[in-house]
């Protein structure tokens, strides 16, 4: 009994006499991958689970906790493409944006959004570009009456639940529309003038900008736009340094189909066809059978629309969730959930989240452990568990799509959002993995390859971080140790 004792007691008493470094050493990996994150400070909330391919969980911290996952969410949204979509490889066929010609003798210009997220109207655009359509309307008549942009294909619901209304005047909560026209944004650049004066500003005329930036003979340039939602007047205040390199500010818009018709007009007029009449929109409300869970059945048909004067093809779908994921665009994903929407429903936010969720039921996960508001995470009200993260990587591992779903996520210390993480470590080049980054909020989840060559599976959260804590680089310390020893 006595030597039962002493062999049950000896790695407590070895731990316990150990120096400190040698007992962080000896203490079991999970309790060392705590006091990393604990090296972060006080007051983040972390979540973490690192499991085997075959499902073994390595790691464990608060498992079943319900974080707020930011752009971990276009993990989601992604997989539901490969998972229900078709053809993604191929060019989008039922995307692309077109024009119709509608009464007559002089006749409306329809411009019409079918979901695609690429349409350009840079001068220097050769593929799905908007010029190309006022081509074959200037080819077709010079004289029309109004121009429209239809943005009907989804329900008018350009912000989605939870979303911080302070973001919709930025890129990051530009206004969503089945017409989509330069990523909905509106590009400001700033020059600097003489000091003491205010900067001179190159933009297009859609917005009014109140210019309150001064030009300065020395400091930092440090410039804001403040525009209420809805306002088309924005006010530029800061400073900009003499001598400085321009600024590319990056605006919102928040009614896209205005803005792709009002841009449409201007290319309709350098192309000498006059248009008598103004630019109008064709929404189509938000009504209850927009929601599964309301209209209890399927949706009712879309209308019937004319044939169109001309259409455009854009490039692969596969090749913008590479781009969702990499860069983390949240215009791109917001729209990819609703064109996932429309395969069986009304193209609506909630029929894109129920889609999700029934993917989510397919690989085990429990309801409970996902909570979706949106496709992007700009949603405070999005929950997610790393339990629940890591057993949906697993089966996605194991789909058809897998590896190409793999393909589209950041490579540490090579591209998108990883291009400057983990650089120097085990894991550069040998993590694949999403980001998310929100108000107090940090995540990660995906694969990574440990020391002993097998594959991890891996979602971790930080939430309620304090300003100034370092809770990313924590996590990622954690990682690099766990990889070491697996």
């Amino acid at each position: 009994m006595r030597s039962l004792l002493s062999a049950l007691l000896a790695p407590a008493l070895l731990l316990l006499l150990a120096p400190p470094c040698e007992a962080q050493a000896l203490a079991p990996l999970q309790a060392r991958v705590e006091q990393r994150l604990a090296q972060s400070g006080p007051g983040t909330r972390f979540g973490l689970v690192v499991a085997r391919e075959d499902g073994t969980e390595i790691v464990s911290i608060d498992p079943e906790g319900r974080f707020i996952p930011a752009s971990n969410t276009k993990l989601l949204t992604t997989a539901a493409a490969f998972h229900i979509l078709g053809g993604l490889d191929q060019p989008d066929s039922t995307g692309g944006a077109a024009v119709r010609l509608e009464g007559g003798p002089v006749p409306d210009v329809v411009l019409v959004g079918n979901g695609d997220a690429r349409l350009s109207s840079a001068p220097d655009c050769v593929a799905d570009c908007l010029a190309a359509l006022a081509d074959a309307v200037a080819a077709r008549t010079k004289r029309v009456r109004r121009v429209i942009g239809d943005d009907s294909l989804f329900p008018d619901q350009r912000w989605s639940p939870g979303m911080s209304w302070n973001n919709i005047p930025t890129r990051s909560g530009t206004g969503i529309s089945a017409l989509t026209l330069d990523d909905n944004e509106m590009v400001v650049e700033v020059m600097p003038g003489a000091p003491g004066q205010a900067p001179r500003l190159e933009h297009a005329s859609y917005y009014t900008i109140d210019n309150r930036a001064v030009t300065v003979g020395a400091g930092e340039t440090n410039l804001s736009v403040d525009r209420m939602p809805g306002s088309l007047l924005v006010r530029l205040t800061g400073t900009i340094a003499a001598g400085a390199e321009p600024e590319r500010l990056r605006l919102g818009i928040d009614d896209p189909a205005h803005y792709a018709a009002w841009r449409l007009k201007a290319l309709l007029d350098a192309r000498g066809v006059r248009v008598a009449g103004t630019v109008l929109v064709q929404h189509r409300p938000l009504r209850p059978y927009d929601d599964p869970a309301v209209r209890n059945g399927a949706p009712p048909p879309r209308p019937p629309q004319s044939e169109p004067l001309a259409r455009l093809v854009p490039p692969p779908l596969a090749d913008d969730l590479t781009l969702i994921n990499k860069v983390s665009q949240n215009l791109h994903a917001e729209l990819l959930l609703r064109r996932v929407a429309l395969e069986e429903g009304t193209g609506s936010l909630a029929d894109g989240v129920a889609a999700v969720k029934r993917m989510l039921a397919e690989a085990g996960v429990p309801k409970e452990q996902a909570d979706l508001s949106d496709g992007s995470g700009m949603s405070t009200y999005n929950r997610f568990s790393p339990r629940g993260v890591v057993t949906f990587l697993g089966w996605a591992r194991k789909q058809p799509w897998g590896e190409a779903y793999r393909a589209t996520l950041p490579v540490g210390g090579v591209d998108g959002t990883l291009a400057r993480r983990f650089k120097g470590t085990w894991l550069e080049r040998r993590i694949f993995a999403k980001t998310g980054s929100l108000n107090a909020t940090s995540a990660l989840s995906g694969y990574l390859l440990a020391k002993s060559g097998r594959t991890l599976i891996f979602s971790a959260y930080a939430n309620d971080i304090p300003e100034g804590a370092a809770a990313s680089k924590a996590v990622d310390d954690a990682l690099v140790a766990i990889a070491a020893e697996n």
